[in-house]
């Protein structure tokens, strides 16, 4: 006997849920919202809207479906299947923090808010749920194939990221390594870090030191295999240089950070508390992942 599909909904808590969570109750959240210049009534209107959203996604799901709910602080413990169909509710950051813990399954993407959030990796409005939901099962959705970017390190540690990976010191002080490029080039480092972005990292923090330096690398689209890498203010002196501050590494090419301070890290997506540490020595290779994100569009 064939199994019902399993919708997996994946939210995040509200600003209004942090506040209670932080405050005890209403009151004392509206007393230091109102000490700063701010209104409760307004965090609670965007809370209503998150939760009409999830309320509207999850009617539309088949009677006769499996279910699953997780919150973006479970993810790390939470079991998906292989057969699973993701669904997200919320603000685009949130499909990153999904996507490096799937293996494939598709996933849908709801924006709640699309006054406020822009919507990228959650195109659907919750209206749409029914028809979506159908086409997944019959194997009829258009799906995205998007590169992610992975991190190995040569005692084993792996990180796997939708937008960048950040390499650099745990506090953002000053990181030093050597630096070894796809064609080969070394070169001693101290810098604030290197970031190294898929094509959908492209739009972000990638696209900041794309533009700050008036690059002329192409950065890569969504789905091609390939990364675009930047330091971050390498500092020359006369052990270290500024030569190698930019470009693009292949899955058969990646680049390659070897550790000459005492610590450094490595995280994705902006997420801190998930990182990797590196000590003195050890070596960090980046590339983009065989692991691709299956965005339905």
């Amino acid at each position: 006997m064939t199994l019902a599909p399993r919708v997996v909904l994946v939210h995040r808590r509200t600003e209004l849920d942090e506040l209670l969570a932080r405050h005890g109750t209403r009151g004392q959240a509206a007393f230091f919202l109102s000490n700063r210049g701010k209104s409760i009534e307004d965090v609670e209107a965007r809370h209503a809207v998150n939760q009409a959203a999830i309320a509207t996604v999850s009617s539309r799901i088949p009677a006769d479906w499996r279910t699953g709910d997780v919150e973006r602080g479970d993810l790390a413990r939470f079991l998906f299947a292989p057969d699973d169909i993701v669904v997200v509710v919320g603000q685009d950051g949130l499909v990153a923090n999904v996507a490096k813990y799937l293996v494939g399954q598709p996933v849908l993407g709801f924006n709640p808010d699309p006054a406020r959030n822009p919507g990228i990796l959650v195109p659907h409005q919750p209206e749409a749920a029914a028809g979506l939901f159908a086409a997944v099962a019959r194997s009829k959705a258009n799906v995205e194939a998007r590169t992610m970017v992975e991190a190995i390190v040569d005692d084993g540690q792996r990180l796997l990221a939708l937008n960048e990976i950040y390499v650099g010191h745990p506090s953002h002080q000053t990181a030093r390594y050597t630096l070894t490029t796809t064609d080969g080039k070394r070169e001693r480092q101290a810098s604030s870090g290197l970031i190294a972005a898929t094509g959908t990292g492209a739009t972000g923090w990638c696209r900041s030191a794309w533009l700050e330096r008036h690059s002329a690398i192409t950065l890569p689209d969504v789905g091609e295999p390939r990364l675009a890498w930047f330091v971050r203010e390498a500092w020359p002196s006369p052990a270290t240089g500024t030569t190698l501050t930019e470009g693009i590494c292949e899955m058969t090419h990646p680049l390659a950070v070897t550790v000459e301070s005492d610590r450094l890290v490595a995280f994705g997506d902006g997420v801190e508390d998930d990182h990797l540490d590196l000590t003195l020595g050890q070596e960090i290779r980046l590339r983009p992942a065989e692991q691709r994100l299956n965005l339905v569009t």
